[in-house]
């Protein structure tokens, strides 16, 4: 569906985005998932056409490049910082978007009723969007990214200071556009998110791709071993084992335990073995 090769982007001595390649596939939820910083927001800027590449390709599906207008009819994006003007109505905002993508007049109105609906908003489209929980203006941002039925969809930290009930409904919407076979890419720093939603997954830091792959490939080759935590004498010891049973049984066998806990490899720390626990600013 979209694909970079040898992608390279510089602002002065920072190398935003340093010699990526990477193919998304059509009818995949990708996600992509870095530190503050690594490149992820510059790579998809330079994906939708706001940036200009300083060397290396993207093509879009069929051959045409992020800039080219019609290439451009076939791409949504959420953004992490809303999109949608607070003191218009629900309604008001998703027609603007219409109206932005070219459409007109019934397709327009059939458009806009329908990204209103699937998002949960059409009982609130006169509403103020000021007046919107951050959860609805989550969703609006979304319905203002989809009302042109694009088929690659870029969602950067959508479900970013939403209630439960706001993000289980952004999952459903987002698995529902999956399966009508829409392509999504997936911003997040929320690790379950992508456990979850994400066919594949891409780390990124410092412009470069450290990991590509399905969730176990990704545990199965950075994750480390399980660990398992033992209390004894009040004090608590942990161990790396390939076979935790095992572990414990000679732990068993050797002294007297207390409390026992397994921590099984997962996404964050796939993500940290990869990336560091430096704080990033």
């Amino acid at each position: 569906m979209i694909t970079f090769k040898n992608v390279c982007k510089r602002f002065g001595e920072i190398h935003a985005v340093n010699d990526l390649s990477l193919s998304i596939q059509r009818g995949e939820i990708f996600g992509l998932l870095g530190p503050n910083g690594a490149g992820k927001t510059t790579l998809v800027n330079l994906a939708v056409g706001l940036l200009q590449l300083d060397s290396g390709t993207i093509e879009l599906e069929g051959g045409r490049k992020p800039n080219d207008p019609i290439a451009r009819k076939s791409i949504g994006v959420a953004t992490q910082a809303l999109a949608i003007y607070e003191d218009l109505s629900a309604e008001e905002n998703v027609r603007f978007f219409s109206s932005v993508y070219g459409l007109k007049g019934t397709e327009l109105a059939q458009k806009t009723h329908w990204a209103l609906e699937f998002v949960s908003l059409l009982e609130r489209k006169n509403s103020k969007v000021a007046s919107f929980s951050g959860g609805m203006k989550r969703r609006l941002n979304l319905a203002c990214a989809i009302v042109h039925n694009p088929d690659l969809i870029f969602l950067d930290e959508p479900t970013v200071g939403v209630d439960p009930q706001s993000r289980n409904a952004i999952f459903e919407q987002i698995r529902e556009l999956h399966s009508q076979g829409k392509t999504l890419i997936y911003i997040t720093h929320y690790m379950e998110e992508a456990e979850q939603l994400c066919d594949r997954i891409g780390i990124v830091d410092h412009g470069l791709l450290y990991a590509l792959g399905t969730v176990q490939e990704l545990l199965k080759k950075h994750g480390g071993r399980p660990v398992v935590t033992i209390k004894h004498n009040g004090n608590s010891v942990s161990y790396e084992a390939e076979d935790p049973v095992a572990k414990i049984n000679k732990l068993h066998s050797e002294r007297t335990i207390g409390e026992i806990s397994v921590q099984y490899p997962n996404l964050e720390r796939v993500f940290l073995n990869l990336t560091g626990r430096n704080l990033r600013d």
